[in-house]
């Protein structure tokens, strides 16, 4: 099999090349037992016809000379032709053609270690690269929170609306990835978030959460989320304080009301963040309120 790439377009033509001429030579010398074959049957045929045709009793030469002209003319021909074959255009024979062969076969042998030299060179700067970026991965820290006009986000530890929405925003934004929340935000919850990484920061040294990784500060949170490219911190309020400076975006779910409450989501600074998107929801059967998706990045 002929490799085809860039690198590879000389060796590939020579040796088509020699395939073609190898080929050629080989029809050649079928063409040259051919031509003999005739030669011969054709000689012997017009001799005979002449003996046939014009037979007289002295037997004189000129009296046949016309199938000695063509019998001779044809052996010219011939003569030439076989100088042609084995003079002119050296003849392939067998040797030749194991030695072409071995030819070939040894070009392709150092084409193909001169391939794989170069897959094993670029399978290291792959490997290299894959290891540098699962140690220092380019992280989107993502706070996640919904809010109401005058930043309440919780009250007794508990959700004070509910919209199926965006809980299903929620959902399908944090899935598969690492989810940063405080003890008491945690033990709001019935158990860990399914289909997340869990990370619960506590004071306490001794605390114990299932399904879920504790910590004693945000960085030692963020330093096992570093693997992921957007972990998302969850709440409660002093969290969200703690986190907002490290952040890179923050996705607000704005609930249009005003209502009472002892957990707050941080004043969002327009000079540090920049809104880049919004959509707005409108109450209904499932969603108890109007509300807005909001997405913030911070201003580089």
């Amino acid at each position: 099999m002929l490799f085809k790439n860039k690198n590879s377009s000389n060796i590939n033509d020579d040796q088509l090349a020699l395939i073609e001429y190898a080929q050629a030579r080989i029809k050649s010398k079928k063409k040259l037992f051919y031509h003999f074959s005739f030669f011969i049957v054709g000689s012997i045929t017009f001799l005979l016809a002449n003996l046939v045709f014009d037979y007289k009793s002295d037997l004189a030469l000129l009296e046949y000379q016309w199938s000695y002209w063509i019998c001779s003319l044809w052996l010219i021909i011939f003569i030439f032709h076989l100088f042609n074959v084995y003079v002119t255009n050296k003849f392939i024979g067998k040797k030749w053609e194991k030695e072409q062969l071995k030819k070939l076969i040894e070009l392709q042998q150092i084409r193909i270690s001169e391939l794989k030299a170069e897959l094993e060179k670029e399978a290291r700067i792959i490997a290299e690269s894959e290891l540098y970026s699962n140690k220092s991965p380019k992280s989107t820290v993502t706070l996640i929170a919904a809010a109401s006009e005058n930043n309440v986000i919780g009250k007794d530890n508990k959700l004070i609306w509910h919209l199926s929405d965006d809980l299903k925003h929620f959902k399908d934004l944090t899935k598969g990835h690492f989810v940063i929340m405080g003890r008491k935000t945690f033990e709001s919850m019935p158990k860990a978030l399914p289909n997340r990484t869990n990370i619960v920061i506590t004071r306490k040294l001794d605390y114990q959460a299932k399904n879920a990784i504790v910590v004693n500060s945000l960085e030692q949170a963020l330093q096992h989320a570093k693997g992921d490219t957007q972990p998302f911190i969850i709440g409660g309020g002093e969290i969200y304080k703690l986190a907002i400076e490290n952040a890179d975006r923050i996705e607000l779910t704005r609930v249009h009301t005003s209502i009472e409450g002892d957990a707050f989501f941080p004043e969002i600074n327009p000079v540090r963040w920049k809104e880049v998107s919004s959509e707005k929801r409108f109450k209904d059967d499932k969603n108890e309120y109007d509300f807005t998706f909001y997405r913030y990045n911070k201003n580089k």
